[in-house]
């Protein structure tokens, strides 16, 4: 900001000009706009002074219901003009207790209270055009709160049958988006494809996902017809894929929610029989712990969730061909082995 000169000041004064120095250039903007979503099922608050913001927060929560009467997340959205028409690199996280920062530029940047479960956002106008970017780096932040105050994060696909969930697990690549499509395909409710949400503070093991998307690697359209031929979805960050609403699909049958009632480790193109086997818990908590941050008791909360998680049946599916996969699975929940 450039300040007035003495001298400056002095004409001013000289020529009865009125000086207001109330609102400075650094101030933040005024936040008219407010708006109601709820991530994942949790109420959000956000308040912004940009319509374009809760547009691009619609597209991302718009369908989700709400299923939890918590505290609502506050999440503050300030537009500015900003020094730069470009669009800036991926933002770098720090974590300083309780903070959570993510800080792409002097114009981009978010800070999230983890112990007040509130964010404040700042993006540049700039920014803002590339919606992929505003959305995924900045403005899906609300869900930093859901994934540390609320819920315990798994990296995990989950589809019910018959009332009953099973999570499946296992390392990016393994077939879990594949595996809970095609479960979908054939009969069963598909929760989430990769993002898993075990809710805290209960005592069943209620898990919560985004019902609403599916998303598949490249090459796995050549195993469902109606995935060929489609383009990649463009994507801010991530690996290649196919994203799909799954409203227009007519033989997906989704919910936001499901009880767990089997974990399923997925291991396909093992090179092994195929096979359901009992599976490590050691193996599975170790698996399960990498994803967590947040305060300690945060994480304290984190730990027990998982406790009361494997309390289900752990399994590893070992399976080269998807039916049998599916067929083993279903077998799994109506015969309990």
């Amino acid at each position: 900001m450039e300040m007035m000169t003495i001298q400056e000041i002095e004409v001013a004064c000289e020529q009865l000009q009125p000086l207001d120095f109330s609102r400075h250039e650094v101030d933040a903007p005024a936040l008219s706009l407010k708006k109601k979503f709820y991530p994942f099922g949790f109420p959000a608050e956000v308040n912004t002074n940009c319509t374009e913001v809760l547009e691009i927060m619609e597209g991302l929560w718009g369908q989700f219901e709400q299923q939890h009467d918590t505290e609502p997340i506050v999440a503050d959205v300030h537009v500015v003009e900003g020094s730069s028409m470009e669009v800036p690199p991926a933002p770098t996280y720090r974590f300083m207790s309780p903070l959570l920062l993510g800080v792409a530029d002097g114009d981009n940047y978010c800070i999230s209270d983890l112990q007040r479960t509130t964010s404040q956002i700042t993006i540049s106008r700039a920014t803002l055009q590339s919606r992929l970017y505003a959305g995924y780096f900045f403005l899906g932040t609300p869900v930093t709160h859901v994934a540390t105050r609320f819920t315990t994060p798994v990296h995990a696909g989950c589809v019910a049958l018959d009332g009953k969930g099973v999570l499946l697990c296992g390392d990016s690549g393994a077939g879990k988006s594949t595996l809970s499509y095609a479960c979908a395909r054939a009969g069963w409710t598909y929760v989430t494809d990769d993002g898993s949400f075990v809710a805290n503070d209960r005592e069943d093991r209620m898990v919560t996902g985004d019902c609403h998307r599916v998303r598949f690697r490249p090459e796995t359209a050549e195993l469902f017809p109606e995935l060929k031929g489609l383009e990649l979805t463009p994507r801010a960050a991530g690996k290649p894929s196919i994203e799909l609403p799954t409203a227009p699909m007519p033989h997906m049958s989704c919910a936001q929610n499901a009880q767990v009632d089997y974990i399923v480790f997925v291991n396909r193109h093992s090179g092994r029989p195929q096979e359901l086997r009992t599976y490590r818990k050691d193996v599975a908590r170790y698996a399960m712990q990498q994803t967590f941050y947040g305060l300690p008791e945060m994480r304290r909360k984190h730990n027990e969730t998982i406790e009361r998680l494997l309390e289900a049946e752990v399994f590893e599916l070992r399976y080269t061909e998807l039916d049998w996969g599916i067929e083993r699975l279903q077998r799994l929940v109506r015969e309990g082995r």
